[in-house]
């Protein structure tokens, strides 16, 4: 019997990243990277991170730890001088970039799973972006992975192929979510809120989209809020 290729997955811990392990697992052997870059939820992401991986039985897992991000600033996540919105600003139409976009994360978050996976041999590497139904982040764009894997192949050994795979890019929140509960994902396990690492607040933007996903989907959301403000 053929061995199945290896993948890295990024695995922030969220629901998106969570759901895509459980996708790709399908197909591939798991091996789970981890970021931390000085997020205010960065100990209970990882340690959502750490359940989801013994979930899954992955020993292959890698935390790195991105420290800039908190000396270059400019995002609520990193800035603890700006407040994180809970207006539902990102729940919002045309709502343009929210101050929560981390500038230009995702580039060093694939660069550091391109280095991992060409040295254990993964043939691909997955994300967990959503393009339509998140935050509008420029970094979670289909074509932005598309350039990014021709910087692959163009700054990798000759012989290393890897793709980047996206499999929830296209997804609405709600359908993540169903998708998650069909290939029993666990969605308990999973983090989201940009603010409290103890219940989640439940009026960040990101818990906030979350919630309504959960709405939609007809299902209720298995962590613990403070409030649970869907709309």
């Amino acid at each position: 019997m053929t061995e199945k290729p290896k993948a890295v997955v990024l695995l922030s811990g969220g629901m998106d990243s969570c759901v895509s392990a459980a996708m790709v697992a399908q197909t591939h052997r798991l091996a789970l990277l981890h970021a931390s870059y000085g997020q205010r939820t960065q100990a209970r992401e990882r340690r959502a991170f750490h359940e989801i991986a013994d979930f899954y039985g992955v020993r292959e897992r890698l935390v790195v730890q991105f420290d800039a991000f908190m000396q270059i600033g400019g995002s609520a996540l990193t800035d603890e001088k700006i407040v994180v919105p809970e207006k539902g600003e990102a729940l919002a139409p045309h709502a343009g970039i929210p101050i929560t976009y981390v500038p230009f994360r995702n580039a060093h978050f694939l660069s550091a799973a391109v280095s991992w996976a060409e040295v254990i041999g993964a043939t691909a590497i997955a994300i967990g972006a959503v393009a339509e139904d998140s935050s509008g982040y420029p970094d979670c764009r289909p074509e932005y992975y598309r350039a990014f894997e021709a910087v692959i192949r163009e700054g990798t050994r000759p012989e290393t192929q890897i793709k980047i795979v996206t499999p929830v890019i296209d997804l609405k929140k709600s359908e993540i979510i169903r998708r998650g509960a069909e290939l029993g994902a666990p969605l308990d396990r999973t983090w989201s809120c940009y603010q409290f690492d103890d219940e989640a607040c439940g009026t960040c933007d990101s818990c906030r989209l979350r919630l309504r996903a959960f709405e939609q989907a007809g299902m209720r959301d298995p962590i613990a809020y403070r409030a649970r403000i869907a709309r």
